[in-house]
């Protein structure tokens, strides 16, 4: 067992545990204290997604060491228009740079010293002067997506030009920001192998990577409960590729569906959901908002419907299901980074008729939608169990720290 020190920064407490991000933050952080480090976590509370911070000591009470600083990170217009106009950096780095946040931090690493400092947002790396400057800690950059893939494939499926404009003009930003300061860390820790290549061919491989995917506790049985055909979708709607995916699930694809399978029914939860849809409920459409616990709202549920078409990294809902023995229906870009096979693990489906044809595909072929259930489950189990992957991972840690 290792016992080395990490301290971990994060853009955002990650807390509650009901979203992909907040879940892989909450896997690394638990699995650094598994092999035996002590883990200290440094969280900015920010204005956008503020979080008692009693309530989330209950969760991180078993580290080293939690702590939080308040942050205003809300979205000005004259903010953004001056960062657009006279800076070359993206707005999203510079709403994440705080004296506060600096101070803290300077006071962290002269107490704690920290052999490894991990930083689980790539928006956080203005920090990497400070950290290089006040410790010898090695440096770490965690890879929750490729940020600059998101922001190019949301331009693509936006229509309205000005807007358009804008989030090309951010995507590359985000593209030169991310291949500069990539070559700054120590370690990468990109999430799914297709970053991991996109990352190394980026920067003529001058980097050092290692993959480390979100993870399951496949010592854990699925819960079996009983099911029934219906469809669901759970994220975070201030997520962009979540809520544009849901928005032309339910214009462009929904009424495709029903053609097909008129008694089909689907369900869509997820914080922040936005006012235009939250009275959705009609024409067997059920806008279910905020839940209190993601377990409840898929266990009587049997298809993962995944509409995604931007966005990087991976899908944590997805593996879940999987991990629960559901039925998942996707989009490519939404098993982008996932092992899995169409037609073997889930059903592809990037346009409406596909999602129609596979739906009712899965709701008159019983027994072989079990079968690709099944599949999928022994995927989670042989590649993405939690043991093997943090022991794997402490290796490369031990192994930088050395050097």
């Amino acid at each position: 067992m290792s016992t080395g020190r990490i301290l971990i920064l994060t853009n955002r407490v990650p807390y509650p545990l009901k979203d992909g991000g907040n879940l892989a933050m909450k896997a690394m952080i638990d699995g650094y204290h598994a092999n035996g480090n002590q883990v200290y976590l440094l969280s900015m509370n920010t204005s956008r997604h503020p979080v008692d911070k009693d309530v989330a000591s209950e969760v991180y009470g078993h580290i080293y060491a939690f702590e939080t600083v308040n942050v205003n990170n809300d979205i000005g217009l004259f903010p953004l228009l001056n960062n657009l106009v006279f800076s070359n950096e993206p707005n999203h780095v510079m709403r994440f740079r705080k004296p506060a946040f600096i101070k803290k931090l300077k006071e962290v690493l002269a107490s704690f010293k920290p052999d490894i400092v991990q930083v689980e947002s790539v928006y956080l790396s203005s920090y990497l002067t400070q950290i290089k400057f006040s410790s010898t800690a090695k440096t770490v950059l965690r890879l929750h997506n490729v940020e600059y893939q998101i922001w190019e494939r949301l331009a693509q499926q936006v229509k309205n030009p000005l807007k358009r404009y804008y989030i090309n003009n951010l995507g590359n930003r985000i593209r030169k920001y991310e291949q500069r300061v990539w070559k700054e860390y120590d370690l990468l820790l990109p999430i799914t192998m297709d970053d991991d290549k996109t990352v190394r061919k980026s920067v003529n491989g001058k980097v050092r990577t290692h993959v480390v995917p979100y993870t399951i506790d496949t010592q854990q049985e699925p819960i079996h409960h009983q099911e029934k055909a219906v469809g669901y979708h759970i994220g975070a709607m201030d997520w962009l590729p979540n809520e544009e995916g849901i928005n032309w699930f339910i214009t462009d694809v929904w009424n495709e569906i029903r053609k097909t399978s008129p008694d089909f029914e689907f369900y869509f939860a997820g914080r922040h959901m936005p006012e235009y849809l939250k009275n959705i409920n009609e024409n067997s459409l059920h806008c279910v908002g905020e839940v209190d616990d993601a377990n409840a709202f898929i266990s009587d549920k049997k298809i993962l419907i995944v509409p995604i078409r931007s966005g990087g990294g991976i899908r944590v809902k997805v593996l879940e299901a999987m991990a629960q023995n559901k039925v998942v229906v996707s989009t490519s870009i939404g098993m982008q980074g996932i092992e899995a096979k169409d037609k073997v693990h889930y059903l592809q489906a990037n346009d409406a008729q596909e999602f129609a044809v596979a739906i009712s595909w899965v709701l008159n072929n019983d027994e072989k939608a079990r079968t690709i259930a099944e599949n999928a489950l022994h995927l989670i189990r042989t590649q993405y169990s939690t043991k093997p992957v943090y022991q794997g991972l402490q290796k490369e840690i031990d192994r930088i720290s050395a050097r």
